[in-house]
């Protein structure tokens, strides 16, 4: 009898399903192999700050940055930034997705949108949104409608090619099967290619959202009275940097909290796609 049949049988490293690509692995694992990849960086990071192996000025103390933190966020200024960021991140975010998702769809799903709007989706994508900023400050001023429009301008042009891609790629044999069973134009488009789309609208959503906040700290650093961006260049103009590290980290928890709200949102709204187990 073959080894693998005996019931002391204990599979090798290389059989796990871990090892496995695309297997599903349990929740916990999932979790520590996320916690530890955090672990290491801390590590690393205690041993070259605390050890002094490299200067304050360029990498400060967890300690001192919590320090600093936890002051800005008394006397209320960093809850000042970080509101107007999140705020600005918002309502730009918000704009560009309302509208570049059906109009993605319609590109993607028909070809005489695709032929009326591709040529000026393209055009526009290649420009860089840092060198435009001098253009929005001259039509909106350094306020916040500057920054929204520079947000808007960074994911919209981006976000609609991407969903329109995702579009066009749902099989042409879905749609032909549920024609087949009697199904109406309107019905195909909102009961079959709209839900078989959706996983991969909210996959080109969350990796956008990232996009906004680098074209929102972009626009911080260049013309700005308040937001995370404008703190970290004031912290670097007076060489306080645990400040900018407090910018940074506050970024990436924002950052990190977004990203698994779309996770939840994609796991009890989209329950068919197959990232909604993790």
């Amino acid at each position: 009898m073959s080894t693998r049949n005996h019931s002391h049988y204990r599979p090798k490293w290389s059989d796990r399903e871990v090892f496995q690509p695309k297997q599903p692995i349990p929740r916990g694992q999932y979790i520590s192999f996320s916690l530890t990849s955090f672990g290491v960086i801390f590590l690393a990071w205690i041993i070259l700050s605390y050890g002094r192996l490299v200067d304050a000025i360029f990498l400060p103390t967890p300690g001192s940055i919590l320090k600093v933190g936890w002051e800005m966020a008394v006397s209320g200024e960093l809850w000042e930034h970080m509101l107007a960021s999140v705020t600005t991140i918002l309502m730009g975010f918000a704009l560009a997705a309302v509208l570049a998702v059906p109009l993605g769809i319609l590109m993607g799903s028909f070809k005489f949108v695709e032929a009326f709007i591709e040529p000026i989706i393209n055009f526009v994508r290649y420009l860089p949104v840092s060198a435009m900023i001098p253009l929005l400050i001259l039509w909106f001023g350094i306020g916040r409608t500057e920054k929204v429009a520079v947000i808007f301008i960074g994911t919209f042009f981006q976000l609609i090619f991407l969903i329109s891609d995702v579009s066009a790629n749902i099989s042409k044999e879905l749609l032909e099967s549920a024609y087949t069973q009697g199904a109406r134009k309107r019905d195909v488009v909102w009961r079959v290619l709209i839900p078989a789309a959706m996983p991969g609208i909210f996959d080109n959503l969350r990796m956008t959202l990232g996009w906004a906040w680098t074209y929102l700290i972009v626009a911080e650093l260049v013309s700005a009275q308040r937001g995370l961006g404008y703190m970290i260049l004031q912290s670097m103009r007076g060489l306080h940097t645990e400040a900018i590290f407090v910018g940074l980290v506050v970024i990436g928890l924002l950052g990190l909290i977004t990203d698994q709200s779309f996770k939840v949102l994609t796991k009890l709204l989209l329950p068919w796609s197959e990232k909604a187990g993790y």
